[in-house]
This record gives C-alpha cells, structure tokens and sequence, in this order.
C-alpha cells in the first residue's frame, strides 16, 4: 500500500472508468437505473474481456491473454 496522496494508488482503476465513460457511458442515454447496469455490464462482458486490445498485453484481448498464459502454464 502506498503513502497518502499517492496519485499512482488509483491510476489502473481510474484509467479503466476512464475509458468505460470514453467508449461506453457517453454513448448512451439511460431512461432506468437497470437499463445502464445491463448496458455497462455487456460492455465489459463482451466487448473489453473478450473483443477489445489491450497494448499492454500486446494487442491481445483479455480472453486471449488469458489462454495463452493457461496454455504457458499447462506446458510448463
């Protein structure tokens, strides 16, 4: 755990909500508090696990990463 003020405790949390606002929330008008959780709950289900890229796994989406790195430890 960091130091108080610490502005890099947050930084992964922070840049994920960014994006999710960026490319999912501001797209949308929500009329019910059930119809945003759907939507904002799709969105990280089927489209940022297992369809966006991620540069910092090397353009790979979660779900690749994820069975590559199973396969890595299977073999290993």
């Amino acid at each position: 755990m960091s130091r108080k003020s610490n502005c890099w405790e947050d930084a992964v949390a922070e840049s994920f909500f960014k994006t999710l606002k960026a490319e999912c929330v501001y797209h949308h008008k929500f009329a019910k508090k059930e119809q945003a959780a759907r939507i904002v709950f799709e969105y990280i289900e089927i489209w940022y696990n297992r369809k966006r890229l991620h540069s910092a796994l090397g353009y790979l989406s979660l779900e690749e990463f994820g069975r590559n790195l199973n396969k890595q430890n299977i073999a290993t």
